[in-house]
Protein backbone atom coordinates (compact mmCIF):
# COMPACT_ATOMS: atom_id res chain seq x y z
CA UNK A 1 0.00 0.00 0.00
CA UNK A 2 1.64 2.96 -1.14
CA UNK A 3 2.67 5.63 2.00
CA UNK A 4 -0.05 8.98 1.48
CA UNK A 5 1.89 10.80 4.10
CA UNK A 6 3.34 14.37 3.45
CA UNK A 7 7.17 13.72 2.96
CA UNK A 8 10.13 15.68 3.57
CA UNK A 9 13.38 15.82 2.01
CA UNK A 10 16.47 16.97 3.81
CA UNK A 11 19.62 17.11 1.79
CA UNK A 12 22.71 18.10 3.80
CA UNK A 13 26.53 17.18 3.30
CA UNK A 14 26.79 17.38 6.95
CA UNK A 15 25.63 13.58 8.66
CA UNK A 16 25.16 15.26 12.03
CA UNK A 17 22.61 18.04 10.57
CA UNK A 18 20.72 15.03 8.85
CA UNK A 19 20.70 13.34 12.41
CA UNK A 20 19.34 16.00 14.34
CA UNK A 21 16.54 16.74 11.55
CA UNK A 22 15.33 13.28 11.82
CA UNK A 23 14.95 13.37 15.46
CA UNK A 24 13.36 16.34 15.39
CA UNK A 25 10.65 15.86 13.09
CA UNK A 26 10.71 11.89 15.28
CA UNK A 27 7.27 12.41 16.62
CA UNK A 28 5.49 13.78 14.01
CA UNK A 29 3.76 12.07 10.98
CA UNK A 30 5.80 13.24 8.43
CA UNK A 31 7.85 10.48 6.19
CA UNK A 32 11.21 12.28 6.32
CA UNK A 33 14.03 11.41 3.77
CA UNK A 34 17.94 12.23 3.47
CA UNK A 35 20.73 12.48 1.61
CA UNK A 36 23.95 13.84 1.75
CA UNK A 37 24.64 15.00 -1.91
CA UNK A 38 22.68 17.05 -4.79
CA UNK A 39 23.15 14.18 -6.76
CA UNK A 40 21.94 11.84 -4.10
CA UNK A 41 19.01 14.23 -3.34
CA UNK A 42 17.77 14.09 -7.02
CA UNK A 43 17.41 9.84 -6.88
CA UNK A 44 15.48 10.44 -3.80
CA UNK A 45 12.96 12.47 -6.23
CA UNK A 46 12.94 9.36 -8.64
CA UNK A 47 11.43 6.97 -6.30
CA UNK A 48 9.52 8.74 -4.28
CA UNK A 49 6.89 11.81 -4.53
CA UNK A 50 8.49 14.43 -2.17
CA UNK A 51 6.02 17.55 -1.42
CA UNK A 52 8.75 19.49 0.81
CA UNK A 53 13.05 19.87 0.50
CA UNK A 54 15.34 21.30 2.70
CA UNK A 55 18.51 21.60 1.06
CA UNK A 56 22.01 22.79 3.09
CA UNK A 57 22.90 26.26 0.89
CA UNK A 58 26.65 24.91 0.59
CA UNK A 59 27.32 21.95 -0.86
CA UNK A 60 30.47 20.52 -2.55
CA UNK A 61 29.81 19.33 -6.65
CA UNK A 62 26.66 21.02 -6.51
CA UNK A 63 25.95 23.46 -3.83
CA UNK A 64 21.86 23.73 -3.03
CA UNK A 65 20.76 26.82 -5.49
CA UNK A 66 22.19 24.69 -8.43
CA UNK A 67 20.41 21.81 -6.56
CA UNK A 68 16.96 23.53 -6.07
CA UNK A 69 16.93 25.19 -9.53
CA UNK A 70 16.97 21.29 -10.92
CA UNK A 71 14.56 20.17 -8.54
CA UNK A 72 12.06 23.61 -9.43
CA UNK A 73 12.95 22.61 -13.30
CA UNK A 74 11.54 19.02 -12.78
CA UNK A 75 9.31 19.14 -9.78
CA UNK A 76 7.88 22.46 -9.90
CA UNK A 77 4.97 21.19 -7.16
CA UNK A 78 7.60 20.55 -4.58
CA UNK A 79 7.69 23.50 -1.90
CA UNK A 80 11.27 24.22 -1.66
CA UNK A 81 13.50 25.60 1.38
CA UNK A 82 17.20 26.41 1.95
CA UNK A 83 19.60 25.92 4.96
CA UNK A 84 22.47 27.76 5.82
CA UNK A 85 25.03 28.83 8.41
CA UNK A 86 26.18 31.46 6.35
CA UNK A 87 24.70 35.24 6.66
CA UNK A 88 25.60 36.36 3.51
CA UNK A 89 23.00 38.16 2.10
CA UNK A 90 23.69 38.77 -1.37
CA UNK A 91 23.82 34.73 -1.72
CA UNK A 92 20.50 34.33 0.52
CA UNK A 93 18.64 36.72 -2.01
CA UNK A 94 20.62 35.02 -5.22
CA UNK A 95 19.58 31.68 -3.67
CA UNK A 96 15.67 32.68 -3.07
CA UNK A 97 15.76 33.99 -7.20
CA UNK A 98 17.47 31.50 -8.72
CA UNK A 99 16.03 28.19 -6.99
CA UNK A 100 12.67 30.27 -6.22
CA UNK A 101 12.52 29.29 -2.63
CA UNK A 102 9.71 29.65 -0.42
CA UNK A 103 11.66 29.81 2.96
CA UNK A 104 15.30 30.53 4.03
CA UNK A 105 16.40 28.49 7.34
CA UNK A 106 19.58 29.95 9.14
CA UNK A 107 21.88 27.84 11.58
CA UNK A 108 21.61 27.01 13.95
CA UNK A 109 17.89 26.64 13.88
CA UNK A 110 15.09 27.37 16.36
CA UNK A 111 12.94 23.49 16.49
CA UNK A 112 9.74 25.25 17.56
CA UNK A 113 10.05 27.88 14.57
CA UNK A 114 11.81 24.99 12.28
CA UNK A 115 8.77 22.52 13.02
CA UNK A 116 5.85 25.78 12.70
CA UNK A 117 7.37 26.45 9.15
CA UNK A 118 7.54 23.11 8.06
CA UNK A 119 3.87 22.74 9.11
CA UNK A 120 2.57 25.94 7.22
CA UNK A 121 4.83 25.00 4.23
CA UNK A 122 2.92 21.80 3.67
CA UNK A 123 -0.34 23.69 4.24
CA UNK A 124 0.80 25.45 1.22
CA UNK A 125 1.91 22.63 -0.67
CA UNK A 126 -1.89 21.41 -0.24
CA UNK A 127 -3.39 25.52 -1.17
CA UNK A 128 -1.46 25.05 -4.39
CA UNK A 129 -2.35 21.45 -5.19
CA UNK A 130 -6.03 22.13 -4.55
CA UNK A 131 -5.40 25.69 -6.35
CA UNK A 132 -4.67 23.44 -9.13
CA UNK A 133 -7.42 20.94 -9.00
CA UNK A 134 -10.03 24.06 -8.48
CA UNK A 135 -8.52 25.12 -11.86
CA UNK A 136 -8.19 21.96 -13.87
CA UNK A 137 -11.93 21.86 -12.85
CA UNK A 138 -13.21 25.02 -14.02
CA UNK A 139 -11.30 24.64 -17.24
CA UNK A 140 -13.47 21.17 -17.63
CA UNK A 141 -16.52 22.83 -16.69
CA UNK A 142 -15.87 25.75 -19.25
CA UNK A 143 -15.03 23.38 -21.65
CA UNK A 144 -18.18 21.72 -21.06
CA UNK A 145 -20.57 24.62 -21.14
CA UNK A 146 -18.67 26.08 -24.24
CA UNK A 147 -19.87 22.55 -25.77
CA UNK A 148 -23.16 22.98 -24.55
CA UNK A 149 -23.21 26.47 -25.72
CA UNK A 150 -22.56 25.57 -29.18
CA UNK A 151 -24.80 22.79 -28.95
CA UNK A 152 -27.62 25.32 -28.46
CA UNK A 153 -26.76 27.94 -30.90
CA UNK A 154 -26.51 24.97 -33.45
CA UNK A 155 -30.33 23.68 -31.92
CA UNK A 156 -31.65 27.62 -31.98
CA UNK A 157 -30.38 27.67 -35.65
CA UNK A 158 -31.69 24.50 -36.48
CA UNK A 159 -34.99 25.42 -34.56
CA UNK A 160 -35.06 28.92 -36.78
CA UNK A 161 -34.62 27.04 -40.38
CA UNK A 162 -37.49 25.21 -39.39
CA UNK A 163 -39.53 27.63 -37.86
CA UNK A 164 -39.16 29.98 -41.20
CA UNK A 165 -39.59 26.31 -43.74
CA UNK A 166 -43.04 26.17 -41.67
CA UNK A 167 -44.10 29.64 -41.66
CA UNK A 168 -42.97 29.46 -45.84
CA UNK A 169 -45.16 26.16 -45.68
CA UNK A 170 -48.02 28.20 -43.53
CA UNK A 171 -48.05 30.95 -45.99
CA UNK A 172 -48.27 28.68 -48.85
CA UNK A 173 -51.01 26.32 -47.93
CA UNK A 174 -52.97 29.84 -46.94
CA UNK A 175 -52.60 31.12 -50.33
CA UNK A 176 -53.65 27.68 -51.41
CA UNK A 177 -56.93 27.73 -49.54
CA UNK A 178 -57.59 30.90 -50.41
CA UNK A 179 -57.83 30.40 -53.69
CA UNK A 180 -60.27 27.07 -53.19
CA UNK A 181 -63.61 27.15 -55.01
CA UNK A 182 -64.70 25.71 -51.75
CA UNK A 183 -65.13 28.26 -48.32
CA UNK A 184 -62.72 27.04 -45.44
CA UNK A 185 -63.81 28.68 -42.17
CA UNK A 186 -61.90 27.74 -38.57
CA UNK A 187 -63.17 27.97 -35.64
CA UNK A 188 -61.44 27.32 -31.60
CA UNK A 189 -63.54 25.14 -29.08
CA UNK A 190 -63.96 28.82 -27.88
CA UNK A 191 -66.44 29.59 -30.72
CA UNK A 192 -63.70 32.59 -31.81
CA UNK A 193 -63.12 32.89 -35.99
CA UNK A 194 -59.41 32.17 -37.09
CA UNK A 195 -58.94 30.88 -40.41
CA UNK A 196 -61.45 32.29 -43.33
CA UNK A 197 -60.92 32.27 -46.76
CA UNK A 198 -62.33 33.82 -49.73
CA UNK A 199 -64.66 31.81 -50.80
CA UNK A 200 -65.90 31.40 -47.25
CA UNK A 201 -67.13 34.87 -47.66
CA UNK A 202 -69.65 34.32 -50.05
CA UNK A 203 -71.58 31.66 -47.52
CA UNK A 204 -71.36 34.10 -44.00
CA UNK A 205 -72.37 37.44 -43.15
CA UNK A 206 -69.53 39.51 -42.91
CA UNK A 207 -68.10 42.98 -44.82
CA UNK A 208 -64.42 42.06 -43.36
CA UNK A 209 -61.96 39.66 -42.13
CA UNK A 210 -63.75 39.10 -39.10
CA UNK A 211 -60.83 37.03 -37.20
CA UNK A 212 -60.63 36.65 -33.77
CA UNK A 213 -64.69 37.45 -33.72
CA UNK A 214 -66.97 35.41 -32.02
CA UNK A 215 -68.52 33.17 -34.93
CA UNK A 216 -72.16 33.85 -33.38
CA UNK A 217 -71.62 37.48 -34.94
CA UNK A 218 -71.13 35.72 -38.87
CA UNK A 219 -72.05 32.56 -38.61
CA UNK A 220 -75.91 30.92 -38.37
CA UNK A 221 -76.80 29.72 -35.37
CA UNK A 222 -77.88 26.25 -36.52
CA UNK A 223 -74.62 25.77 -38.20
CA UNK A 224 -72.50 26.97 -35.65
CA UNK A 225 -74.49 24.20 -33.22
CA UNK A 226 -73.50 21.71 -35.60
CA UNK A 227 -69.54 22.98 -36.24
CA UNK A 228 -69.41 23.04 -32.17
CA UNK A 229 -71.34 19.28 -31.87
CA UNK A 230 -68.87 18.32 -34.04
CA UNK A 231 -65.97 18.94 -31.47
CA UNK A 232 -67.95 17.83 -28.73
CA UNK A 233 -68.44 14.33 -30.51
CA UNK A 234 -64.92 14.01 -32.50
CA UNK A 235 -66.15 13.08 -35.71
CA UNK A 236 -67.24 14.20 -38.99
CA UNK A 237 -70.71 15.76 -38.94
CA UNK A 238 -72.69 16.97 -42.38
CA UNK A 239 -75.31 19.59 -43.29
CA UNK A 240 -76.79 22.14 -45.38
CA UNK A 241 -76.49 25.67 -44.71
CA UNK A 242 -80.15 26.96 -43.37
CA UNK A 243 -81.54 29.33 -46.09
CA UNK A 244 -79.71 28.50 -49.12
CA UNK A 245 -79.63 26.27 -51.75
CA UNK A 246 -78.10 23.21 -52.93
CA UNK A 247 -74.88 24.11 -50.28
CA UNK A 248 -73.32 21.51 -48.08
CA UNK A 249 -71.43 21.79 -45.13
CA UNK A 250 -69.06 19.48 -44.27
CA UNK A 251 -67.72 20.24 -40.22
CA UNK A 252 -64.37 18.51 -39.12
CA UNK A 253 -63.39 18.32 -36.01
CA UNK A 254 -59.33 18.86 -35.10
CA UNK A 255 -57.78 16.62 -32.45
CA UNK A 256 -58.15 17.17 -29.07
CA UNK A 257 -61.23 19.30 -29.25
CA UNK A 258 -59.20 22.50 -30.14
CA UNK A 259 -62.04 23.74 -32.88
CA UNK A 260 -63.41 22.78 -36.22
CA UNK A 261 -63.06 23.20 -39.85
CA UNK A 262 -66.13 24.11 -41.72
CA UNK A 263 -65.94 23.40 -45.65
CA UNK A 264 -68.86 24.68 -48.05
CA UNK A 265 -69.33 23.69 -51.66
CA UNK A 266 -72.21 24.83 -53.74
CA UNK A 267 -72.88 23.33 -57.27
CA UNK A 268 -74.87 26.75 -58.46
CA UNK A 269 -74.16 28.41 -61.22
CA UNK A 270 -75.05 31.64 -59.34
CA UNK A 271 -72.53 30.86 -56.58
CA UNK A 272 -70.09 29.46 -59.00
CA UNK A 273 -69.86 32.66 -60.90
CA UNK A 274 -69.80 34.78 -57.69
CA UNK A 275 -67.09 33.10 -56.15
CA UNK A 276 -64.86 33.77 -59.37
CA UNK A 277 -65.33 37.23 -58.90
CA UNK A 278 -64.95 37.29 -55.14
CA UNK A 279 -61.25 34.93 -55.98
CA UNK A 280 -59.72 37.07 -58.69
CA UNK A 281 -60.61 40.22 -57.06
CA UNK A 282 -58.89 38.87 -53.70
CA UNK A 283 -56.02 37.73 -56.26
CA UNK A 284 -55.46 41.06 -58.31
CA UNK A 285 -55.42 42.78 -55.11
CA UNK A 286 -52.56 41.04 -53.50
CA UNK A 287 -49.48 43.22 -53.21
CA UNK A 288 -47.51 40.24 -54.41
CA UNK A 289 -49.88 38.38 -56.47
CA UNK A 290 -50.21 35.94 -54.15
Amino acid sequence: MADTRQTLLIVDDEPNVLKSLRRLFFDTDYRVLTAESGAEGLEMFKKHLIHLVISDFRMPEMDGVEFLTKVKKEYPDTIRMILSGYADVAAVVGAINDGHVYKFIAKPWNDQELLTTIMRSFEQYDLQRENIRLYTELQSRNKDLEELTRSLEDKVAERTRDLKMKNRALRIAQNILNLLPVGVIGIDAEEMVVYMNEAAKSYVNTKGCSLGESAREIIDHELLRTMMKAIEQQQILHTTLPKEEGVDVVCTPLPGKAGVIGLFSSLTSKRKSDLRVRLQEATVGSPNGE
